[in-house]
């Protein structure tokens, strides 16, 4: 990864950038508009969204506006869990399209595995990327058990899972079973909700002339792991995507990968209540 704008190849053909900017809880008035222009201005090409965030008309205002081409905007949503099943997915998609003023999607992500209920979202999904209404389809927030499940009866396997990430949750089993089937993993959450005072990433930071979000954001890039750091402050979206012009050798990548104690700063998949 040289630059912003690089792309992962997903299973289906798919360019996908390996950076992008997350919007979670990003609601206050312009707010939104005003962080994706930033981002775009600074050279970002993906932007996540979802139902729940409550922002998809702001997302859709601020890509209407950029004079960045749609067809270079790589733009993705997730269906919440309240409405999951295959009509109800089918039903969500619309409102969200309407909502973003888009007439393709580029990823749509089932947000959480919902017991019960993920496997007709998906054959839902199967159903708008068979009719290409989307060109990419995956899940968030899913364990390799909920994966196994969902492909043993799965048409079209996931492109995308996007999960929480970072060097103290580093998911490598889940990493691992990702790759062996043409997953791509996707970090949300890589900057452990600010939680970077930690004394390896202070050295690092140092080593390298890099602040610790820059240091962890490369460890991402070096898993070969897709990320989306979450921010509405312009010098920071500039600042995270300042990573392109280093690399962490081989020890220093070991360490961080050293660091993982399988904390979560989210809600466990296997236990959520929402």
């Amino acid at each position: 990864m040289k630059s912003l704008t690089d792309t992962t190849t997903l299973h289906n053909g798919v360019q996908m950038p390996w950076f992008g900017l997350g919007v979670w809880k990003v609601t206050a008035e312009n707010e939104v508009e005003n962080a994706i222009q930033s981002a775009l201005e600074t050279g970002y090409r993906s932007i996540d969204t979802a139902a729940i965030y409550g922002n998809e008309e702001g997302v859709g205002r601020a890509l209407r506006e950029s004079s960045v081409p749609r067809d270079q905007i790589f733009v993705t949503t997730k269906v919440w869990n309240s409405n999951q099943g295959y009509d109800t997915t089918l039903a969500a998609f619309d409102e969200s399209m309407k909502k973003l003023g888009l007439d393709y999607l580029d990823l749509y992500l089932i947000h959480w595995p919902v017991a019960g209920k993920y496997k007709d979202t998906w054959r839902a999904l199967e159903k708008l990327y068979k009719d290409g209404r989307v060109r990419a389809i995956g899940v968030s927030n899913f364990h390799v058990n909920h994966l196994q499940d969902l492909l043993a009866d799965a048409e079209v396997v996931p492109m995308v899972n996007q999960v929480e990430y970072h060097p103290l949750l580093n998911q490598q089993e889940l990493l691992t079973f990702c790759r062996e089937n043409k997953i791509q993993l996707e970090a949300w959450s890589p900057l452990m909700q600010g939680n970077l005072d930690v004394p390896v990433l202070s050295q690092l930071a140092e080593k390298y002339g890099k602040s610790a979000a820059q240091i962890v954001l490369r460890w991402d890039l070096q898993n070969e792991v897709v990320t989306i750091p979450k921010s509405v402050n312009p010098t920071r979206i500039a600042e995270n995507a300042n990573i392109f012009d280093f690399e962490l050798s081989d020890d220093d990548m070991a360490e961080l990968n050293a660091m993982n104690e399988n904390r979560r700063f989210g809600p466990d998949p296997d236990n959520f209540d929402f």
